[in-house]
């Protein structure tokens, strides 16, 4: 089952697919991105999104990542298979191409959990050494067989240069002479047949003994083998003829190698292509700021979902301007399943329309989508698209009877899918796959009752099958239709009367206005001529335009004190947290004065128990008297007695204390105080005593109120009870022990930010005033990195290259002075 390829080009997923075709790197994977098709199997398609979504990570950390070299050698390799013989030229991409196959294999299985599908990909490319290595060793760079392809060939090489050399020496020596100077017509050496001759002059043809093997186009010069070197020639062409056959058996050696391998090299492109498309959905989904849609499971069949299953939040049209396109929301499912669009021409409802079902394409051909989150799409089995875009200069306008067969169309498809035999308990057991459909001006195109008329029934028919649907039109019977509709929601672009301009914006819940009216007065329209076609407006239509335009009123108000409401609410805890920050620290610092109170005392207990046992050991030594020792020990007990009483009191005197009343104290600029008249609370940011007045900021507003109106907070504490801890020693860490040299060879470009800013601080701590980073040469894009770090680093003076000491390969970074 596939999504029809008429849905694809209306909603344009064929441009989509060209411009994908732009980042894939070969002609393999650039016949996949064109040929891209949505899935329709729910496992399938989350395996594509997450195969971009891992992709797209890896670049990111390897953004130079690519399939290298690869080059699509299908047809040459089905060629070898045959029997057919491969030139040098072709023999080297088959081996890049495999090299390139065994480098991804390689970079693959080195990744970590966070890419399953990436590594399932890597592990089925193939390896081909000995295919790689055989091509290498006798195929040059430049496509030439080289010399050490074969012993024989080898020989022959340097056979044909000898005779070469000596057929040359004895023509030279020929046109040299003084024998044959007045015969020539040049002391040249040319060629003619493949052998090599002399231009003589056609009077002195019997001068010269040899083969004519040409003349000139006057006649007057004859081209001739002398007889001389006929015989070096004919040596010189065998050695060429046995160097030919021993290159063509070496190339056809090599091609039957090739075709033995075919379908494993076949299967090595078919995955590079693979793994070349899904670089590209990553890298167009970073280029188009866009996420991964979470796939969901839902048909129609199932209970209600507790959230709609198609919601687009701030959804763009991928192929407008994304420095100008509009984001909407959009979402289906749930309380309604179909979406009603109106408003004014131009306004935008078609480029809504084509938003909604090309996202949901490109989300089941595996594409991030122009969107943020929280975006959700289910698979669907089907999506059907009937639009006419006036604005299109590609298509023309579609006339009633065509937008009526492609109705027609759909829904028959719809009913057939939805009917399979059951058994002998019933005819029919109904069955409703997931399906989107989309009619742009439904009803349009003949009478406007009649049309309405047609419209209301098919949106019935739409609702019985059980299908996500939007639609626009003009018609006003249908916005109330859809209101009074469960399963019905209308839906309205916005549009400025001020300006005449559309915003663009899409409204789910508020149905649009046609605006014909307003506008015509803006644009300078006789008012008497408007109230006469107002006057001609059926009155019930009025009447429904009325009521929207009334709802819409009541929308905007509910919606600004939603949004002062909001304010409000933000300011409240903004006091809330400032106050609970407050008393925390409040507790924090009676906690230590607690602490330092209690070590000091426990210092003073430790000195007198250090005095008893000096006294202790005085007793042992000299005759003193119990009686002494029982007082002394008395006067211990005393002591830890008294420091006991110390720490209470300490905790008594730190103690969080009520706020005082009014009474104690009377209301000053900076207190947060209770508005009687309007419920709320505020601070006092001036007081004016002759008037009795205070001014009160109060959320995002301030108001003038009278003393007498102001009460504090039942909660508030006040400032006056701070405590101020006592200053406490800070013992800081000892110097680190820090090498001057630090190696990040091997390392991950993700991983130096963090790691060289730790070591630049512990180097500088360390009092270090010059270190030394080696990042190796490699492709630069480490030492790049590093180099970024350091120009940007607040400890670093300067920095250059290792020069002797290392090279490109090392940096040296001068630290600030300390």
């Amino acid at each position: 089952m596939s999504i029809s390829e008429s849905s694809l080009h209306t909603l344009e997923f064929d441009t989509i697919r060209d411009r994908l075709a732009h980042y894939t790197a070969f002609s393999a994977s650039r016949e996949l991105a064109l040929s891209l098709t949505p899935a329709t199997d729910l496992a399938e398609v989350r395996r594509r999104q997450a195969l971009t979504t891992e992709a797209r990570l890896l670049l990111e950390e390897w953004p130079e990542l690519s399939i290298g070299g690869a080059r699509d050698v299908r047809r040459a390799t089905q060629h070898a298979a045959r029997g057919g013989i491969l030139d040098g030229a072709t023999l080297r991409e088959i081996a890049a191409t495999l090299q390139s196959a065994a480098f991804l294999r390689q970079r693959l299985s080195r990744l970590d959990e966070r890419f399953p599908h990436l590594i399932e990909l890597g592990n089925a490319l193939p390896e081909l050494p000995q295919v790689i290595e055989a091509i290498e060793r006798a195929i040059g760079d430049d496509g030439q067989v080289l010399d050490s392809a074969s012993p024989t060939l080898a020989r022959l090489r340097h056979d044909v240069r000898v005779a070469f050399n000596r057929l040359h020496e004895r023509l030279q020596s020929m046109i040299h002479s003084s024998a044959l100077a007045n015969a020539l017509q040049e002391p040249i050496i040319t060629v003619r047949n493949g052998r090599y001759v002399i231009p003589v002059k056609a009077s002195h043809r019997r001068e010269v003994r040899g083969l004519v093997h040409d003349q000139s186009g006057s006649g007057a010069t004859l081209y001739i083998e002398p007889m001389a070197v006929v015989e070096l020639n004919n040596r010189w062409r065998e050695l060429q003829s046995a160097e030919a056959e021993e290159v063509q058996r070496i190339l056809s050696a090599l091609s039957e190698q090739v075709g033995a391998a075919a379908s494993t090299i076949t299967s090595a492109v078919n995955t590079l292509a693979t793994l070349d498309l899904t670089f590209a959905l990553a890298r167009y989904a970073i280029a188009t700021r866009s996420i991964a849609p979470e796939i969901v499971d839902w048909r129609p069949d199932d209970p209600p979902p507790a959230e709609p299953p198609f919601r687009l939040t701030r959804a763009r049209h991928p192929l407008l301007p994304a420095a100008t396109v509009v984001p909407i929301d959009v979402w289906l499912g749930g309380e309604f399943s179909i979406l009603l669009i109106t408003g004014p021409n131009t306004g935008g409802k078609t480029v809504a329309l084509k938003t909604a079902g090309l996202l949901a394409l490109m989300a089941q051909a595996g594409m991030h989508i122009p969107a943020e989150q929280p975006s959700r799409l289910p698979v669907f089995q089907y999506i059907f698209a009937d639009i006419g875009d006036e604005q299109s200069i590609e298509q023309s306008l579609s006339t009633f009877s065509s937008h009526m067969a492609n109705i027609i169309r759909v829904l028959q498809t719809l009913a057939e899918t939805q009917q399979f035999p059951a058994g002998d308990d019933q005819d029919w057991f109904v069955h409703r796959p997931p399906a989107l459909v989309l009619f742009d001006e439904l009803g349009a195109g003949t009478d406007p009752v009649e049309g309405a008329a047609l419209a209301r029934a098919i949106i019935g028919r739409l609702l019985e099958l059980g299908v996500l649907a939007i639609a626009t039109t003009h018609y006003a019977e249908l916005k109330a239709f859809a209101y009074a509709t469960p399963g019905v929601q209308n839906a309205s672009v916005e549009f400025d009367v001020e300006t005449l301009a559309p915003t663009y914006r899409l409204s789910i819940g508020i149905p649009g206005r046609s605006n014909a009216l307003a506008i015509a007065a803006r644009l300078g329209l006789d008012p008497a001529l408007i109230e006469q076609a107002r006057s001609f407006i059926d009155r019930k239509e009025a009447q429904v335009e009325d009521l929207l335009a009334g709802i819409q009123r009541e929308r905007d108000a509910a919606a600004a004190a939603l949004q002062r409401a909001e304010e409000l609410r933000a300011d409240a805890e903004k006091y809330r947290d400032r106050l609970a920050a407050e008393q925390q620290a409040f507790a924090a610092e009676r906690e230590a004065a607690l602490a330092a109170a209690r070590q000091e005392i426990e210092a003073e207990l430790r000195e007198v128990r250090q005095h008893l046992r000096r006294l202790r050991e005085e007793f042992r030594s000299v005759n003193i008297s119990r009686q002494w020792l029982e007082e002394a020990e008395k006067r211990l007990a005393a002591t830890a007695e008294q420091s006991q009483q110390a720490v209470e009191k300490l905790r008594q005197t730190h103690a969080p204390a009520a706020p005082p009343s009014p009474a104690e104290r009377s209301l000053q600029v900076g207190d947060t105080v209770h508005v009687a008249s309007i419920g709320l609370n505020g601070e006092i940011v001036a007081i004016d005593e002759e008037d009795g007045t205070a001014t009160v900021q109060v959320g995002g507003f301030r108001m003038t109120v009278k003393l007498g109106e102001l009460k504090r907070p039942k909660a508030q504490v006040s400032d006056e009870r701070r405590y101020t801890p006592p200053e406490r020693s800070v013992n800081l860490p000892s110097t680190p022990d820090v090498s001057m040299t630090f190696d990040m060879r091997g390392w991950r470009v993700a991983e130096v930010s963090n790691r060289l800013d730790r070591y630049l601080n512990d180097a500088y701590l360390a009092g270090l005033h010059q270190v030394r980073l080696i990042h190796g040469k490699g492709t630069g894009a480490l030492r790049q990195v590093v180099r970024d770090v350091l120009a940007t680093h607040p400890l670093v003076a300067s920095f250059s290259s290792g020069g002797r000491d290392g090279g490109e390969g090392v940096t040296i970074a001068t630290l600030v002075e300390r």
